[in-house]
């Protein structure tokens, strides 16, 4: 998703959305009472109660802000440095230290059962929602309604707006309370509703999914996801410094080598120190394509790109889990 420069939407979370004509069309030639009408069939026929289906369709209007954050996308362009500053902060380093140690028996128990490090869960929580204070001020059924109905995106958002609606029929959370992104990612971890439905787990034993307001349940969630391909005992990876002449187009995830092959090629440490010399597979990452600011990475930051398809995103969450537990800053 990010290339050599970072692209942040800036856009206002909260407030009511401005809503459009019920028939107007969005990118489509079918009116939108006509396309809603035909939602609600499908949902019914996917064994979605038509008490769910009636109260959460009816009234359904697409949100015009919606659509134009989709397309037009307020953007600043932002170098490495200048978004490291902005989500690795002092103030959520220093929080994210205060709520390791208030949930320290959770996230012990959690992380006994995922192998995930408490740290790691708690900066992602934290980059994710700012610790569940940020989750979106979108009504989730009329943001997926809105860009199921565009002509962009449709068949995904369709997917996960009936997704959405399985979840509200299971009891998970109450209409009302679905709030979330624009692009209806919820709660505290930011899950889409396909992700929900895969991953979301009960990790405070009341019955219910809460991702919005359990601490327990979204943590447990966000363990259940990095479980799938994280590898216990390692490190995501750490900066380096590389030689003089590298041929920069060894960078990238496409590339792997052994660590003792990168530290013949040169490779080390940021402070000069040699790398390390086990056979572990890795990768070198230039996070906007300049070699002066590099980092060598292992399969655990490939787990966190798959949450999020952004270098910026994986070194920022990578590194405030790092400052969190007391490792330095970053070498400029």
């Amino acid at each position: 998703m990010l290339r050599n420069l970072c692209t942040l939407a800036i856009t206002a979370m909260f407030g009511m959305p401005a809503a459009f004509g019920q028939d107007a069309a969005v990118g489509a030639a079918t009116p939108f009472s006509q396309w809603l009408a035909e939602l609600r069939v499908e949902a019914l026929q996917a064994g979605i109660s038509e008490a769910t289906v009636t109260a959460a369709l009816t009234g359904v209007t697409p949100i015009e802000r919606v659509v134009n954050l989709d397309r037009n996308q307020p953007e600043v362009r932002i170098d490495f440095w200048t978004y490291m500053d902005r989500i690795v902060t002092p103030a959520r380093i220093d929080l994210g230290r205060e709520l390791l140690e208030r949930h320290r028996d959770l996230l012990a128990d959690v992380s006994r059962r995922y192998a995930i490090p408490p740290a790691i869960l708690v900066a992602a929580w934290g980059v994710e929602s700012s610790f569940g204070r940020v989750q979106g001020g979108f009504p989730v059924i009329q943001a997926l309604a809105t860009l199921a109905f565009d002509d962009r995106r449709a068949a995904m958002f369709r997917r996960e707006l009936i997704n959405a609606l399985r979840i509200i029929d299971a009891g998970h959370i109450a209409l009302e309370d679905m709030q979330g992104s624009w692009a209806g990612a919820m709660g505290q971890v930011q899950f889409m509703p396909s992700t929900f439905l895969d991953y979301g787990r009960d990790g405070d034993g009341d019955g219910r999914i809460d991702i919005w307001q359990s601490t327990p349940d979204a943590l447990e969630s966000a363990a259940t996801f990095m479980a799938t391909a994280w590898q216990p005992g390692y490190r995501w990876g750490r900066q380096v410094a590389l030689p003089a002449g590298f041929d920069t187009s060894l960078a990238g995830l496409d590339t792997r080598r052994t660590l003792s092959q990168w530290r013949e090629m040169g490779v080390r440490r940021i402070d000069g120190a040699p790398l390390p010399s086990d056979d572990i597979e890795a990768s070198i990452v230039l996070p906007d394509d300049e070699p002066a600011t590099a980092f060598i990475v292992y399969q655990n930051y490939r787990m966190l790109m798959r949450w999020n398809r952004s270098h910026y995103f994986a070194i920022s969450l990578a590194h405030l889990a790092d400052r969190i537990v007391g490792r330095p800053p970053l070498t400029r």
